[in-house]
């Protein structure tokens, strides 16, 4: 068995401040411990279920979080910024299956701990053919491209409610709920390891529960921006359409375009940000 594991920051256990989350922030060190910790719990899981293989993905801001000389060295670790794939990168199709780890619920969900689509304030809302998406369902998507089903995803309770809703009756485990966007009841760090554990072997031991997100192709992606100014950018990308004045889309065949494109719109929409921030 071969299996992949993309670890996102916002729900791993233990965390809810934004300055947690970023390199320089208070307790931005820790909180790296943290998802080192939740990651590993994982993969102790997929060695035990009877992975030969394990490949983990940083899938948080520029890769660069999960710790190195931490994590379990049976695994192999993608990590650094700018990959094609981002969340995704490492996968392919000879894997049996995908655990998303410390994910998060999309845009404007209510109780959602640090909720947000794939960047935390340039980013509206995401449509994927047609359907108000997260970074659950797009990666599920990604996955279910190359043929690779979902077995398992953690994180605070609203994100482990939209993977049911896109998923199906696939293992989840909520290591938090959410009180406010910054603020949660939270499952001690220690405690959720053994419970990111427990399930992550129980999923990996039973294929009948696991979800092929089959998306149809061509794949249509919209994305309601924050600004008129980083629409009109993204609008000059080939292929790229200016729908409405903060509104762009974008369709293909090739779903992992619809990945990278995220990807390099994200990267110009953080630069559009930042030299617009003082406008609020």
């Amino acid at each position: 068995m071969k299996v992949f594991i993309s670890v996102d920051m916002e729900g791993v256990s233990g965390l809810t401040d934004p300055e947690e989350m970023r390199a320089g922030g208070r307790g931005y060190e820790r909180g790296c411990e943290l998802m080192t910790g939740d990651a590993n719990a994982a993969i102790r899981a997929a060695f035990d279920a009877g992975a030969e293989r394990v490949v983990v993905a940083d899938s948080h801001g520029m890769g660069r979080n999960l710790r190195a000389d931490l994590i379990d060295e049976r695994c192999t670790l993608v990590r650094g910024p700018f990959r094609p794939m981002r969340m995704g990168e490492g996968l392919d199709s000879s894997f049996d299956a995908a655990l998303y780890v410390g994910y998060h619920a999309r845009a404007g969900v209510a109780s959602g701990v640090l909720n947000h689509t794939w960047m935390g304030r340039e980013i509206q809302d995401v449509r994927l053919n047609g359907v108000v998406s997260g970074e659950i369902r797009i990666m599920a998507g990604h996955a279910g491209s190359l043929g690779v089903p979902v077995a398992l995803v953690t994180g605070d309770r609203a994100a482990c409610q939209e993977a049911r809703d896109v998923l199906g009756g696939i293992e989840t485990l909520s290591v938090k709920e959410g009180r406010d966007r910054y603020a949660a009841e939270v499952v001690p760090p220690a405690r959720a390891r053994r419970l990111i554990y427990d399930s992550a072997l129980r999923a990996l031991r039973d294929p009948a529960t696991w979800s092929l997100l089959a998306l149809t192709a061509p794949y249509t992606l919209s994305v309601d921006w924050n600004a008129t100014s980083i629409a009109q950018s993204c609008s000059l990308i080939p292929s790229v359409t200016l729908t409405g004045p903060r509104t762009t889309e974008f369709t293909t065949g090739d779903y992992g375009e619809i990945v990278g494109l995220l990807g390099v719109c994200a990267s110009l929409a953080g630069e559009i940000g930042c030299a617009g921030r003082h406008y609020g």
